[in-house]
């Protein structure tokens, strides 16, 4: 015998299904969402952690006086405030938007002395870029715990240092027990102890080891962009920006 069932009960079977159906698509869409927006705001979150104690307004903006932009840029790629390195004798980098014929002087000075400065000649850079300074070749030591000055200058005018453009920023040594306990300083030189090091404070080293690394494979893409971020965060925009072009260039 042929059994008839009610056609509202088929049809609210229907419905039934229709918004099991619909809540399971909400949720995975909403799923998606919430993974998405995790991934996007971790790239976003800071990468670098300052120090606890910072002194700011400590970089040194590029400008001449009386230029007419012609010359171009001179940036120090340093934080606005003190920056941190573990090492005695550690590396600087600096950013120029032109080549320069001109003579270009580093100098290093401790802020416990007004006399207590030293400074040595750099080759001129043939053209534009992001620069190192080697502490150790130039005979530069850092104590700990003290605050040095360091700059570096495109003498154009030998008569009127006015004229001349000059970058710079503070560097600090902290004690080597201290770096690597309790702040987490790294001593290798990867990827890995960039990003390390930028969260822990060190300044000096995640730049310097990113540096060096995009000085041995300028077109690797993910160093370039970890460089980009890093001064992005400290507000060099200009010098990130370039950074980003010149990779364009090169891997087109």
């Amino acid at each position: 015998m042929l059994e008839f069932r009610p056609m509202h009960t088929q049809s609210q079977a229907i419905r039934w299904l229709t918004a099991l159906l619909t809540l399971c698509a909400v949720g995975l869409t909403q799923a998606t969402l919430l993974a998405a927006n995790g991934s996007k705001s971790s790239e976003e979150q800071p990468l670098y952690t300052p120090p606890k104690k910072i002194t700011p307004r400590a970089r040194v903006g590029g400008d001449a006086r009386g230029g007419d932009g012609s010359e171009g840029e001179v940036k120090a790629l340093v934080p606005d405030h003190v920056g941190l390195t573990s090492k005695e004798t550690p590396v600087v980098n600096w950013f120029v938007s032109k080549p320069t014929p001109y003579q270009v002087i580093v100098t290093l000075r401790d802020d416990r002395s007004p006399k207590a400065f030293q400074e040595k000649s750099i080759p001129s850079p043939k053209q534009p870029g992001i620069y190192t300074i080697n502490f150790k070749e130039l005979g530069f030591v850092l104590e700990p715990n003290v605050q040095y000055k360091w700059y570096v200058a495109v003498i154009r005018d030998p008569e009127q240092h006015s004229n001349n453009q000059v970058a710079g920023g503070i560097i600090e040594r902290c004690e080597l027990s201290e770096c690597l306990e309790p702040m987490g300083a790294k001593l290798t030189c990867s990827y890995d102890t960039v990003v390390d090091n930028a969260k822990a404070g060190f300044w000096y080293d995640a730049m310097g080891c990113l540096c060096s690394l995009i000085d041995s494979d300028s077109k690797n893409e993910k160093l370039r962009r970890l460089r980009a971020r890093l001064l992005k965060e400290v507000g060099l925009n200009g010098v990130a920006e370039w950074d980003l072009r010149a990779l364009q260039s090169l891997t087109r």
